[in-house]
């Protein structure tokens, strides 16, 4: 059996890692909960172990879009959290076991090895289906003062089949949203004139359903967590992998999906 480790604290991770491999697990890890999205999606883990409170999407809403791209994954809670409102939340959204920690990595495993809970029941007929994730679709607006960054990422991008546009600034970016919204958006940090941190918080306000992908050639960590705290969506450090960027972009592409229905993510 495969299972994912979600949780924002290292010790608690490499103690869970090591002790779920021990007991003969296929072992994965991540550090927040974008990652565990992340990894659900590409790597289809049977399980999580998944801690609430972590960064960059955490909470019951965490749980909630890893069960809407695998309905029949089991899921572990584990909160700091004694609280039994959280806790309802957690079940109703489908935990197979919500525990308060500290709890022992034993019992974490004791509960994936067990048999698995009943079948939750069937949605009510009612609900918007979760939208498919397929091939790749949306607008992605480029925004770089490099123009050979600006026109490799936007052949790549076209060959992956995306709507791509360019911008060469903060102010050109801003320009370019209120001509076409676009669904997600590339943005350098580090640009003349308007930044990315400063053109940021200006298209988060006139475009509030795209998502913002922060580039940086400089892992400044204060940097890149102000503008989180401003409302990218993630940041990505040149020279990046291709292949980084584009789950990156599959990513944002699929949660602006579920927030906003399909009817928008086109």
């Amino acid at each position: 059996m495969r299972v994912l480790i979600a949780d924002d604290d290292q010790d608690v991770r490499e103690v869970l890692v090591e002790t779920f491999r021990v007991a003969g697990f296929d072992v994965l890890e991540a550090a927040n909960g974008l990652e565990a999205l992340l990894y659900v999606k590409r790597d289809r883990p049977d399980a999580v172990v998944l801690d609430l409170m972590m960064p960059r999407l955490g909470g019951v809403e965490a749980l909630k879009r890893i069960h809407a791209f695998n309905p029949g994954i089991r899921v572990l809670v584990v909160t700091g959290a004694i609280d039994p409102e959280l806790h309802r939340q957690a079940t109703a959204a489908g935990a197979a076991g919500v525990f308060t920690k500290p709890v022992p990595a034993a019992t974490l495993v004791a509960a994936l090895t067990g048999p698995p809970p009943p079948a939750p029941p069937p949605a009510p007929t009612s609900k918007a289906p979760v939208p498919a994730v397929g091939a790749p679709t949306g607008r992605v607006l480029v925004v770089d003062d490099n123009p050979e960054v600006r026109a490799m990422l936007e052949d790549v991008l076209t060959s992956l089949g995306y709507g791509t546009s360019t911008a060469a600034d903060g102010a050109a970016a801003v320009r370019a949203v209120l001509a076409e919204a676009p669904d997600v958006v590339l943005l350098d940090v580090y640009m003349p004139g308007l930044s990315g941190v400063g053109a940021l918080p200006t298209i988060v306000a006139l475009v509030p359903h795209a998502k913002v992908i922060m580039i940086s050639g400089v892992a400044n960590e204060d940097v890149l967590k102000r503008a989180l705290a401003f409302g990218a969506h993630d940041y990505v450090t040149k020279p990046f992998e291709i292949s980084n960027l584009s789950r990156a972009i599959e990513t944002a592409l699929a949660m602006r999906r579920l927030e906003t229905g399909p009817e928008r993510a086109t």
